[in-house]
């Protein structure tokens, strides 16, 4: 049996049991490369286990509770150790959520472009500190420069604005929130006209593939210096939090809701089997962030293209 019998069998294999509606419900967070992975997957679901599949647009914190409810079913990207607290209460306290074993390898930090890096000597993260040299970042004239540092709602946000006190550079920068598809418009625009740019970023990301960015240098990540206090959990929490050296790399794990290995337990060796490769994400990202492609238009493409990777989901 070829690959494409072996897809078309297992449609109909699944299509002969009765279908329910939106059996399955992914949650889709505020990012490119999650939306593009959200659509991939309801394609491969749709298409070889016969079941009806919706999305729905949610925070972190909202789609961890409806796994934890059954009212959604999977978080295609979570990045960890950012969402730690999110993954420690329901994946290891409630047990209600699964967490995919095959991590995507990521990294996080603050950029700059390249060419300010050399123009300018920021290589780094000390010379945030340096307030003579960052006046270049002073955008809007105040007299205090600006930076990026994450989306309202993200994890790492609120570890970026520890590590701005921690570090000292929040005495010298406005830190600033806002969406990242304005933040990286922003930065492409930037880059284009060779004008200043600085702020949080994360690989994969399509931004690696469009722009030359320099990840600004910094102590090893030791965890004696990183003490993260949540700010749901202390009015205090910034005072009472720190973190002077670099982030402990990052991994980027599927998780699913427990209560899918009953319901539908194909569905949830498809989730324990997913596997995804950095450099995809990346060019998922620039596909619908920069090409503006349509989400469901690129995933039947990437799924048709794809073929080897999806049966291997599918055949674990």
């Amino acid at each position: 049996m070829n690959k494409s019998t072996f897809l078309a069998a297992g449609v109909f294999a699944a299509l002969s049991t009765p279908v329910i509606a939106s059996d399955i419900v992914i949650g889709v967070p505020n990012w490119s490369s999650v939306n593009a992975t959200a659509h991939i997957l309801e394609v491969v679901i749709e298409q070889n286990l016969g079941l009806d599949v919706e999305l729905q647009n949610a925070t972190n914190p909202i789609v961890f509770e409806a796994m934890d409810k059954g009212s959604m079913h999977v978080h295609p990207e979570v990045w960890m150790p950012n969402q730690q607290n999110l993954h420690d209460t329901y994946v290891k306290d409630n047990k209600s959520v699964v967490m995919n074993q095959n991590p995507v390898q990521a990294s996080q930090g603050m950029c700059v472009p390249t060419y300010l890096a050399e123009q300018y000597d920021i290589k780094s993260i000390d010379d945030l500190s340096d307030s003579e040299k960052m006046k270049i970042f002073d955008l809007d004239g105040n007299g205090k420069p600006e930076v990026w540092i994450g989306a309202p709602g993200w994890a790492s946000t609120v570890i970026e604005k520890i590590r701005a006190r921690s570090y000292g550079y929040d005495q010298v920068f406005d830190l600033t929130e806002y969406e990242e598809t304005i933040a990286y418009a922003n930065l492409a625009n930037a880059t284009k006209a060779k004008e200043p740019w600085i702020g949080f970023c994360y690989n994969p990301h399509y931004i690696f593939v469009t722009q030359e960015l320099t990840v600004l240098e910094e102590p090893a990540h030791d965890p004696a210096t990183w003490t993260i206090v949540q700010p749901t959990d202390d009015p205090d929490w910034l005072e009472k939090s720190q973190a002077s050296t670099a982030w402990n790399g990052a991994t980027l794990h599927l998780h699913y809701a427990k209560t899918l290995e009953e319901q539908f337990p194909s569905v949830a060796a498809l989730f324990a089997a997913y596997q995804m490769q950095p450099a995809d994400l990346s060019a998922m990202g620039k596909a619908l962030a920069v090409d503006g492609q349509d989400p469901a238009e690129f995933a039947a493409s990437w799924v048709a293209a794809n073929e080897d990777t999806v049966l291997n989901w599918l055949s674990n």
